[in-house]
């Protein structure tokens, strides 16, 4: 009784320092996506969807790194989980101008607000519905609402980093990918126990 007591308080001081790993890989990758369009921009010829497809490599190498530590997944499967991050991104970005264009009217801050938040709900479920159609992936969609509901507030949270010209040096986009990430370790995590 007693070793089944400590074997499990060891797993779980375990399982809480890899969610500490997960967050700080999310925030280093959050550093490091502003950072990118500079450096993607200076790509000649490159259509504009694939430049914005290649901000999202620093996130989709950390989801590949969750899909293949955390399930039972193949190679080719965790490859496929950063490439759907990818569109998820590019379609998050484009949903979120689609957004902003048609609350014109709006305040800027209301704009932003309602871009983030849409932006936060598409790259959120695509990657939701994406990693959960790979062979090993969470098909249970509670498994998946904690992650949805913080990619979409967490997007929205995304104007006051805009308001305040922090566009470059992100505060909150580190933590919405921390947030993020951790979420999803924790539905590849629901799906293997």
């Amino acid at each position: 009784m007693r070793w089944q007591l400590t074997q499990a308080i060891a797993s779980q001081d375990t399982s809480r320092n890899g969610l500490l790993l997960v967050a700080a890989g999310g925030a280093l990758s959050g550093i490091l996506t502003p950072l990118l369009p500079q450096l993607i921009d200076s790509i000649i010829g490159a259509p504009g969807d694939f430049r914005i497809a290649l901000v999202a490599l620093p996130f989709a190498l950390l989801v590949l790194i969750l899909v293949r530590g955390y399930s039972a997944n193949p190679w080719w499967a965790a490859i496929t989980a950063a490439i759907v991050t990818m569109i998820a991104f590019v379609l998050a970005v484009n949903a979120a101008i689609f957004i902003d264009g048609q609350a014109a009217d709006a305040a800027k801050g209301v704009r932003n607000i309602l871009a983030g938040l849409a932006g936060g709900l598409i790259g959120s479920v695509v990657i939701a519905l994406g990693i959960g159609l790979l062979p090993s992936g969470p098909r249970d969609a509670m498994a998946w609402l904690p992650m949805l509901i913080v990619g979409t507030v967490a997007g929205a949270l995304l104007a006051l980093d805009n308001a305040l010209d922090l566009d470059r040096t992100s505060v909150l986009y580190p933590l919405w990918q921390a947030c993020v990430a951790v979420t999803l370790a924790r539905a590849l995590r629901r799906k293997s126990i």
